[in-house]
């Protein structure tokens, strides 16, 4: 879908002496989940990703870049992709659909220019496209709405041909592999790096300090569990989007491969020098996940950032989402999907009032110390206490 043509100026950044538009350090990458690992604050990011979907868009916002430039076009019209739209609710600029060139013209850590639909590499013009705003990104979101019946009779029909090839993975479940990991008789907490996954871990935190948990990771989950200070027990998945400081943790790697044991992510294992198990199987590696969960005899599965919404689907255009309806199906009486919890509950109580609560019993103590009859006795009780105190800490010093 080929959206208007319209110009739009976008905002100097610069002094009045300089040239007009967005000038910043530019980091390029084919894929959006391994650009996101290196952007910095302020610089721009030079993607080629077509039908941008969420979370890869709050990345780029989190990483607070200066302006984004996609090869591709944001939003084809197949499905309403909802990256664009928090672009723009986020207020970065974004050029759209700037042609297959500006990934070879531009080298990562180069200096580039954005001017209104212009990209330059100093004085040179490397690539133009369609600056996004909001009317664009609402005119195209309602064409691609058009297309979700069709959207959807698709899925529905991926599903029954799944469920015919694999009818046994929804009535026999999976066969494990051997991993020194233990999840017989435990919860396990199956970490995805999807849509709200921080505010999730923050709010299971009682939850995991109280159960300890199997900490399984899905290719990038693994990061997410590191940067939260978790230790992942296991790692499943292509090894396609995981950091390498993830992959050295010390978990233990499973490598998910296509049914005929073609496994990608293999090699850039055993690059690492690390050992890992191969497991061939149908569907995503976060199906996998949740059915060695399974199988291995884990009493509760909670998840974190799985995809399997319809919202999802639309979002991401997920045909794998197949096989993930069917495994749900199989592992649902375990499933405890986490996933929002986050705002399942919030205090009605702010830090600040119970700062001053806790200020105000101090005060009120002090006050009651001060003038009772037996002051005195305490204060060279406090003091007495004070003494052994600075005594036991001097020796340990």
């Amino acid at each position: 879908m080929k959206a208007p043509s319209v110009k739009i100026p976008l905002l100097s950044r610069g002094k009045a002496s300089e040239p007009p538009g967005i000038a910043a350090v530019a980091r390029v990458d084919h894929r959006t989940k391994n650009i996101t690992k290196r952007l910095n604050p302020g610089e721009i990011a030079v993607i080629d990703h077509a039908d941008l979907d969420r979370v890869s868009a709050e990345e780029l916002i989190r990483r607070k870049v200066a302006a984004v430039v996609n090869a591709s076009v944001s939003i084809t019209g197949r499905y309403p992709n909802l990256g664009p739209q928090l672009l723009i609710e986020a207020g970065i600029p974004v050029i759209d659909g700037a042609g297959q060139d500006v990934l070879v013209k531009i080298t990562d850590g180069s200096v580039v220019r954005i001017d209104q639909e212009t990209v330059y590499l100093g004085d040179a013009v490397v690539a133009k496209g369609t600056p996004l705003t909001e009317e664009l990104v609402q005119a195209s979101m309602a064409e691609a709405r058009a297309m979700i019946g069709v959207q959807i009779e698709s899925f529905a029909a991926n599903t029954l041909e799944f469920l015919r090839r694999e009818h046994e993975l929804l009535t026999h479940g999976i066969t494990p592999p051997e991993m020194e990991t233990d999840m017989s008789g435990r919860h396990v907490l199956v970490v995805v790096r999807g849509y709200h996954y921080r505010e999730d871990i923050a709010a299971l935190r009682p939850y995991i300090r109280e159960y300890k948990p199997v900490m399984v990771a899905v290719d990038g989950g693994a990061d997410a569990l590191i940067e939260a200070g978790y230790q992942p027990d296991a790692i499943f998945g292509d090894m396609d989007s995981v950091s390498d400081e993830a992959l050295c943790c010390g978990a233990e790697l499973v490598v998910h491969a296509y049914p005929d044991g073609r496994a990608p992510g293999l090699a850039r294992v055993r690059d690492l020098g690390l050992d890992a198990i191969t497991l061939p199987a149908p569907g995503t590696s976060e199906d996998v996940a949740l059915l060695v969960a399974d199988a291995k005899g884990a009493t509760l599965i909670a998840v974190v950032g799985t995809h399997y919404t319809l919202e999802e689907f639309l979002d991401k255009g997920r045909p794998g989402m197949s096989s993930t309806f069917i495994t749900h199906l199989r592992v649902a009486g375990k499933l405890v999907n986490a996933r929002g919890v986050h705002q399942l509950y919030q205090s009605r109580i702010s830090g600040w009032s119970l700062l001053v609560l806790v200020l105000a019993a101090v005060v009120t103590v002090l006050v009651a110390v001060v003038f009772s009859p037996a002051s005195p006795v305490l204060a060279r009780y406090f003091e007495a206490t004070w003494h052994s105190f600075t005594y036991w800490l001097t020796g340990k010093l």
